[in-house]
């Protein structure tokens, strides 16, 4: 695994620089511009000075209310927050395996009962959400308003969801088509989370073995907790549908210019 892509939080999980990829023109994206994460609710003090000290001065927050509510974040100390919620509820089931619980109450598999058969095609609906909701596109739209904000060098923008992986992954996605990185090193990062969760979806199948619950509930939950390249497959038909391509997509569903992709290629490449 690209370790270098995985910051030092020690409360928290999948916390990855952005900085280092290469777009189709050989620019790089700085560092220090973009980070993308899991949930910071559990983050402790060490890790929230850490964040500061970073750079980090926006926290974009795609996690409906519910779970905002339920896991507050804990801010970095001169970072705006921004409650910018991509669903009204967790589309992506990953709040029920929120590892930031209460210390006491350990790692509870909650509503193990509510996951669906078949954790696959729930996901796969859940890309197809990404990219054709409302709230969808609204969220993504001031994600880019943020983005554009972000103009001072070693100052980054910091955005997540409860495991960083779906709503995180396609704001990912956006911003490095927006770059103009090349579709291999999108899927490269995309996938990534798999890596830098592992240690998490372990634990949590682990519970679910050890308590001998139904191996295809288990089969359904791993489905839940990873990515996968179908899924991505499944917002690329969504968006070939809508727009044909990802850049076109950028332009007639999020509404970004031609001027604000070259203002944002400004601001992240060197």
């Amino acid at each position: 695994m690209q370790n270098e892509r995985l910051l030092n939080i020690k409360s928290g999980m999948n916390f990855r620089e952005l900085g280092g990829y290469k777009n189709k023109e050989g620019r790089q994206l700085k560092y220090h511009k973009l980070v993308r994460s899991a949930s910071l609710g559990n983050l402790s003090d060490s890790d929230l000075q850490y964040l500061t000290d970073y750079g980090v001065r926006y926290d974009i927050d795609f996690r409906s209310i519910d779970e905002q509510k339920s896991v507050p974040d804990k801010v970095p100390d001169q970072a705006e927050y921004i409650f910018d919620p991509v669903f009204d509820v967790d589309l992506t089931q990953a709040s029920k395996f929120n590892e930031q619980e209460e210390q006491d109450q350990g790692h509870k598999l909650e509503g193990v009962d509510r996951i669906p058969a078949d954790g696959n095609a729930d996901m796969l609906e859940t890309y197809h959400d990404l990219i054709n909701l409302d709230s969808s596109k609204k969220a993504y739209r001031l994600f880019f308003d943020k983005l554009l904000a972000n103009d001072q060098d070693g100052q980054a923008v910091l955005f997540h969801c409860t495991a960083g992986k779906d709503r995180t992954g396609m704001g990912a996605i956006f911003v490095l088509t927006a770059l103009d990185v090349d579709r291999d090193t999108i899927i490269q990062d995309y996938l990534l989370t798999n890596q830098a969760s592992k240690p998490f979806i372990d634990d949590q199948i682990k519970q679910m073995q050890q308590k001998k619950l139904d191996p295809n509930l288990i089969t359904s939950v791993k489905a839940l907790l990873a990515v996968k390249t179908d899924y991505l497959q499944a917002a690329d038909a969504a968006v070939q549908k809508t727009s044909g391509t990802w850049q076109n997509y950028l332009r007639t569903e999020l509404k970004v210019t031609d001027s604000e992709i070259k203002q944002l290629q400004a601001i992240y490449l060197d």
